[in-house]
């Protein structure tokens, strides 16, 4: 019989305490809004604040605009880098890396200063261009977690054998990458777009500065002026980014192992 490792449990034991021992304080101090009671009040004010919902909607279509986004530039990006280009890889992992070590202030920045009012190209000017604009800051904040779940997505197929059987079965470039390599990599993807929604949910610095009502600036606004909505909201939050982990988790399975019953 083996002996328990007993640093191994402490070490777990320590992880989880500190993960949730926060969350527990969190959730703790949400629900004494009433003194001497626990209540769900904190929560049923911020579920009935429709500018809650109207903040959260607006930040979700954002996301969904950058997932599609996002996925139309890195997929084929890094689909072309490892068939035909290898030598450009380390170049652009790179380039995709620069977001983490930028920050995003800088970026809205020069968005601000390039395409204001007085510019030649004023998408600061309208509503829609703003959200055009913010979304492609979007997709640059999420380019280190994307590509990087593409890239490994990429690395665990044969690309090139998978062409050259598309090709020679007359298939075309675009016929390869939608519906041979796209569907190898599917798991990184979905991976890549959770994450990527769960950064944009929560972002703040480009929508703030950028005018728009997504649900960062809500946050920051409940957080200064209320007590006990902000742990509500932040809760809440936390639940978003664990159920689209739990997403990545469910539609990462492949169908046909899930058909198969036991």
């Amino acid at each position: 019989m083996k002996r328990p490792r007993f640093g191994a449990w402490l070490a777990f034991a320590v992880g989880v305490a500190y993960f949730a021992i926060p969350l527990i304080g969190t959730v703790e101090f949400s629900l004494r809004i009433r003194r001497g009671t626990y209540s769900l009040d904190a929560y049923g004010n911020v579920l009935s604040d429709p500018a809650f919902w109207n903040t959260f909607g607006f930040s979700a279509s954002a996301a969904v605009a950058t997932i599609v986004a996002g996925t139309l530039l890195v997929v084929p990006t890094a689909y072309w880098i490892r068939l035909r280009l290898p030598g450009l890889r380390p170049y652009v992992e790179f380039i995709t890396l620069m977001p983490l070590i930028i920050p995003a202030i800088v970026l809205v920045f020069g968005y601000l200063r390039l395409y204001n009012s007085s510019s030649w190209l004023p998408m600061t000017g309208a509503p829609w261009s703003t959200d055009v604009l913010m979304v492609a800051g979007y997709v640059v904040l999420a380019l280190p977690y994307l590509y990087r779940a593409v890239d490994t997505g990429m690395r665990s197929i044969d690309v090139r054998s998978l062409t050259e059987a598309a090709e020679s079965l007359g298939a075309a470039r675009s016929t390869i990458l939608f519906r041979v390599i796209f569907p190898n990599v599917r798991t990184a993807v979905l991976s890549g777009a959770f994450l990527t929604f769960a950064i944009v949910i929560g972002e703040f610095t480009l929508a703030s500065l950028l005018d728009r009502p997504a649900f960062g600036p809500y946050l920051q606004l409940v957080g200064a002026n209320r007590a006990y909505e902000p742990s509500a909201l932040a809760f809440i939050a936390f639940a978003v980014t664990w159920a689209c982990m739990g997403l990545i988790q469910l539609f990462a399975r492949d169908p046909a192992a899930r058909s198969v019953k036991v």
